[in-house]
């Protein structure tokens, strides 16, 4: 079942991407501050995430150009987490450089909706705990998260987090073992793909080809969008993806 919000959102399209990446991120990183317990703070340009001293704070730009009393709060914030900060502006517009922290930018992707090939292993929607656990261990190894080691059962992706309407975790499988892991939002007639990771033991193997294309089998009927790092962004153009429009990281990690 997929998140509904008051009114629905246009079909995707390249110049629409920021906008709608920025609306699947605020539920994505919402669902997930649910599922943690954490707080969850919406103002008219952003949201955000008050997290603990490992999941830090999470702020996803909801609007191209914040007002300076939002910009002051979000650095006010900042000021006051427990954890690491991070800040995602899929419309590149906003000055965060009061934060102090490193910036970047990487290509918000889009892909029509439509079938796509049979992957070469096994993926599956991650329903059980040991599924969810073996999920997480993926991800912090292929994105390195070292603020989440040692591995704590739950705490990246709580079980709480697959009863969020529209959130699927997969997993691909190779030779019987977790080899990769994403999660999936669908939200008011599209969706999004985040933390698409496969531990440095599996890599150049397929499987990061193989759990895009398991994850996509559940949305052909939707258009899809992703923010690609340099590394990924040739994997996502020959899945049909095509760039859009650079987003802005902000990040103290």
């Amino acid at each position: 079942m997929a998140i509904e919000t008051n009114a629905p959102e246009p079909v995707a399209g390249l110049d629409e991407a920021p906008r709608l990446q920025a609306r699947n991120s605020a539920a994505f990183w919402a669902a997930t501050g649910r599922s943690r317990g954490h707080e969850v703070i919406r103002r008219r340009g952003f949201l955000a995430v008050v997290g603990d001293e490992r999941a830090g704070l999470r702020v996803l730009i909801q609007e191209p150009g914040l007002a300076a009393d939002e910009v002051d709060e979000i650095v006010a914030m900042a000021g006051n987490a427990e954890g690491p900060v991070d800040a995602e502006d899929p419309f590149g517009a906003t000055d965060l450089g009061a934060l102090g922290l490193r910036h970047w930018q990487m290509p918000i992707m889009v892909r029509p909706a439509g079938p796509v090939a049979e992957p070469a292993m096994e993926v599956v929607r991650a329903e059980t705990e040991a599924d969810v656990h073996a999920a997480e261990r993926a991800v912090i190894a292929g994105f390195e998260l070292t603020r989440f080691e040692p591995h704590r059962g739950g705490e990246l992706f709580p079980m709480a987090l697959l009863e969020e309407p529209g959130v699927d975790v997969f997993v691909a499988r190779l030779d019987g073992e977790v080899a990769g892991a994403c999660v999936t939002v669908a939200a008011n007639g599209f969706a999004s793909h985040y933390w698409v990771g496969t531990p440095p033991a599996f890599r150049s193997r397929g499987v990061g080809r193989a759990v895009m294309l398991g994850s996509l089998a559940h949305l052909v009927g939707l258009p899809v969008t992703l923010t690609a790092s340099r590394l990924g962004r040739p994997l996502y153009e020959s899945l049909g993806f095509t760039a859009a429009a650079p987003s802005t990281w902000w990040s103290s990690q």
